[in-house]
Parts: structure tokens; C-alpha cells; sequence
């Protein structure tokens, strides 16, 4: 039970700190309580300064009011009656001892304590210890007429703390209250500002929910506040790519059954005839025809695998180390005996070692792929160069063959799936530069086309070495 319990309350904080309103209310509130701290040491500063000032006007007074009351006798004694007033001033409730001196020029004492300290300065109150307590003592030099050469007397007057502190907390506490009060109402107005501003984010929240599956249409950047509006042509942005993945995903599995459709029907018509045939030729010709069928749906159904391993995401990155040149001699042996039935001259230029990083089996493809096409489109007695070699940084593979060339307005769109060019007599599926497309991208790479002299197509790769 308790186990449970402390596993909600962990998700329930985990909850709280991922809360945009929870964040924005915490750093609001964290600057504020560290401008309110801040200023409460300031305000008890000054209400330290102000509680002292005040007890050194209060001692000041007391020692103007008993140096008043100092006459000189018939017999040029020096005398005091303390007015009560002077002391009565010091009571204000809170205990306070009040303790006072007054000597004259040359040293006697006249009346008050006589170990009572001395400040340095006069007129100027400073803290003292005096019998076991604290007190804020002042001194005060003043003329007594009747003492020859205009001679002067002291006055010391010191009081314990207790009225000064009380005065200093009076004035900290009450700065405190206003302060709390404001620090109250700032954070009442934040939750209701950031209710009022989070509410376009809320809306924009259920305008999403609301929508259905297969709705993708753009979300009005008005809703939301400018800040927020990036957001909402992201998220428009994110959806168009999607509808476009969607629609081609689409066109993808329309072409795909549309291309599997026919070859399958041709199986099946093969089949139907040879084995219907009596005749052992007939039936031979049918069988051939039934085989040519059966690669052609092989090859296709390799090059949809293909494509699909070459989509990104569809697999685990790899990166392996892959000499393009040994690579390229390799495959090209493949199509040797496919070559010399045509008569078509193979050729390959390539530098001793060039190594890219990305996925071995995936360029391979590419490369396999580049070359089937060159030969595929290629005219009988024709010729397919292979070069592979490095330019600034880059690998750079180059196919040319001298078949019919794509013109330049369509240059772009044969490397959508299942493009194909009008008139073209080869077989094929329209897949093989779609899958060179995939791949270059996937490996951070480039591919154009362009027209080779005298006829032809020239196919260029660069690749990051």
C-alpha cells in the first residue's frame, strides 16, 4: 500500500515538472521571492539605520535636557537636578535601563555613574557594553554659564537596545507584510496571466485531438499567439510531409500491384499454354517465355525489397567501411557473360582504393543497380564506362552508356518510383534510379544526370569519403 502510494505521489511530482504552467509559475516566482529577499535584507538594513538614528535623537535630547538643568551655586559649586523628563523619554514600554553621567571640564563628577564609558565622538551614538548589557551611548559637551572661561561640562546618556530593536522589527515586519502582499497578488495575477495565455496553446491542444485519423489540413497560425505560431507551421509543415509520404506511399503500392499484376498474368497464361501444348516445341517456347516472365517478377520483387530497406528508418544505421572500387570491379564481372551476348564493351576506370563509410550492402545496390540500367538501356555493340575516383573531399562514381539518354525536362522525374519514359522498349520497372535516389540520400550524398557526347546518359554520384 504505502509502496503504491509513494509511486503516485512520484508520478504526480514527475507530472508537475513537466507542466509548462508549473515551470513558467516557478521561475516567475523564484525571480520574485529573490527580488523580495533582497529586499528584505535591504529593508532590515535600513530599518536598523533608521531604529538607531532615532535612539540617537532620543539620546541627544535627554543629554541637551539634563545639561540644561546644570547650574553653578553662590560658591561656584556645579550642581544637577535631573528633570524626570529626561529619563521619562527613554520610556516606551519595553524595559529599557537608562543610565547617565555628567562631569565637568577638569574631571569631577557631578552626578550619574562614574565608570560609565566614553565615546569616542560626541554627538555621535555608538554601541558600548556596560553592568552586563548592550546600550546605544551618546556624549554631549555643553557650556554652563557661571564656570570661569566659559567652561563646559559632559554629558553621557546611554540606553539598553530593547526600544531600538522593537522599533527595527516594527519597521521590518510591516515592510515584510507589504511585501508579502504584493508578493501574493504578483502571483494570483501570474496564474491568471498564464491561464489567459496558455489557453490559445489549450485550444491549439484540442483543435488537434479533435481531428480525425486521415484529416491533415492545415492548422490557422491565428489561433495561437506570435510566439506560438512557428509552432503551428511546423506542425502544418510535419503534416504535409506526411500527406505526401501518404499519398506516395500510396502510388507506391498502386504502381507495385499494377507492375506485379501483369507479369503474374503472363505466368499464369504461360503456364495455361504449356501445359495444354502437345507439341514439343510450342511447349519449350512457352516454358522459355514462362522463365523470362518469372525473372522479370523476381527482379521486381527484389528491387521493391530494395527500395524498402533503402527508405530511411526501415533499418538499423550502419556504417561500414566500403571500397567503391573493388565493389564496382566485382559487379561489373556479374554482367560480363550478359554483356558479351549483346557485344557490349564493359569498361571500368577506377583509383586503386576508395573507401566511403555508410551501409556496405545498400551501395552495393547502388552500384548494381547503376550498372544493370547502363546496360539494360544500352544499344547492341554498344559500350558502359565505369568510373570511380576522388574529387575535393568526395567519391565520385560515373556511369555512361550510349543508349537513348533521357531528356533534360524529365531528368528529375525518373527517379520517382515506377517512372518510366514514354517509348521505351527495354524491360524494366522504373525502380533502379528511384533505389540509387534512396541510397545517395540515406549516405548524405548526391546524384545527377546529364547527357553523354555523342548520345547517351551520364550518371554521377558523389559521396562523403
Amino acid at each position: 500500500m504505502s509502496n503504491n502510494v509513494v509511486t503516485k505521489a512520484g508520478g504526480a511530482i514527475v507530472r508537475l515538472s513537466q507542466s509548462l504552467r508549473v515551470q513558467l509559475l516557478c521561475w516567475v516566482l523564484l525571480t520574485l521571492f529573490g527580488a523580495i529577499a533582497f529586499n528584505l535584507y535591504d529593508s532590515f538594513w535600513s530599518a536598523d539605520v533608521t531604529a538607531k538614528l532615532v535612539t540617537d535623537r532620543t539620546l541627544l535630547a535627554s543629554a541637551r535636557v539634563i545639561a540644561e538643568a546644570v547650574r553653578v551655586d553662590e560658591g561656584g559649586n556645579v550642581q544637577v537636578d535631573v528633570p524626570p523628563a529626561a529619563l521619562e523619554m527613554f520610556d516606551t514600554g519595553f524595559g529599557d535601563r537608562v543610565f547617565y553621567r555628567v562631569i565637568t571640564a577638569w574631571g569631577n563628577l557631578v552626578s550619574g555613574f562614574p565608570d560609565l564609558p566614553l565615546p569616542a565622538v560626541q554627538r555621535a551614538g555608538e554601541d558600548r557594553a556596560f553592568h552586563g548589557a548592550d546600550v546605544r551611548i551618546l556624549m554631549l559637551d555643553h557650556p554652563v554659564v557661571g564656570l570661569p572661561n566659559d567652561g563646559t561640562i559632559s554629558v553621557t546618556v546611554a540606553v539598553t537596545h530593547n526600544s531600538q530593536y522593537a522599533m527595527r522589527r516594527q519597521l521590518w515586519l510591516s515592510d515584510f507584510s507589504k511585501q508579502f502582499v504584493l508578493v501574493f497578488l504578483a502571483s494570483l495575477v501570474t496564474i491568471l496571466g498564464l491561464q489567459r495565455g496558455l489557453a490559445p496553446a489549450l485550444r491549439l491542444r484540442d483543435a488537434v485531438r479533435r481531428r480525425g485519423r486521415n484529416r491533415l489540413d492545415p492548422l490557422p497560425p491565428e489561433m495561437v499567439q506570435s510566439e506560438l505560431r512557428p509552432l503551428v507551421h511546423a506542425l502544418n509543415d510535419h503534416m504535409e510531409r506526411v500527406q505526401n509520404q501518404m499519398a506516395a506511399q500510396r502510388r507506391f503500392v498502386s504502381n507495385a500491384a499494377h507492375q506485379l499484376r501483369t507479369p503474374l498474368a503472363l505466368i499464369s497464361t504461360q503456364a495455361s499454354v504449356a501445359s495444354r501444348e502437345d507439341d514439343a516445341a510450342r511447349r519449350d517456347e512457352a516454358l522459355a517465355a514462362l522463365r523470362t516472365s518469372t525473372r522479370q517478377i523476381s527482379r521486381l520483387a527484389s528491387q521493391l525489397l530494395t527500395l524498402s530497406r533503402a527508405e530511411p528508418g526501415s533499418r538499423r544505421p550502419r556504417s561500414d567501411a566500403t571500397d567503391l572500387s573493388k565493389a564496382a570491379r566485382e559487379i561489373l564481372e556479374t554482367y560480363a557473360e550478359e554483356a558479351l551476348k549483346r557485344n557490349i564493351d564493359l569498361g571500368l576506370e577506377a583509383d586503386r582504393s576508395v573507401v566511403v563509410e555508410g551501409d556496405g550492402t545498400m551501395l552495393r545496390e547502388m552500384l548494381v543497380n547503376l550498372i544493370d540500367n547502363a546496360i539494360r538501356y544500352s544499344k547492341a555493340d554498344g559500350r558502359v564506362t565505369v568510373a570511380v575516383g576522388q574529387e575535393n573531399g568526395h567519391a565520385v562514381v560515373t556511369v555512361w552508356d550510349n543508349g537513348p539518354g533521357i531528356p533534360e525536362g524529365e531528368r528529375e522525374q525518373v527517379f520517382e518510383r515506377f517512372y518510366r519514359i514514354m517509348g521505351t522498349e527495354s524491360e524494366g520497372s522504373g525502380l533502379g534510379l528511384a533505389i540509387v535516389r534512396e541510397v545517395v540520400d540515406g549516405a548524405g550524398g548526391s546524384v545527377s544526370l546529364g547527357a553523354a557526347e555523342g548520345g547517351g546518359l551520364v550518371v554521377t554520384v558523389r559521396l562523403p569519403l
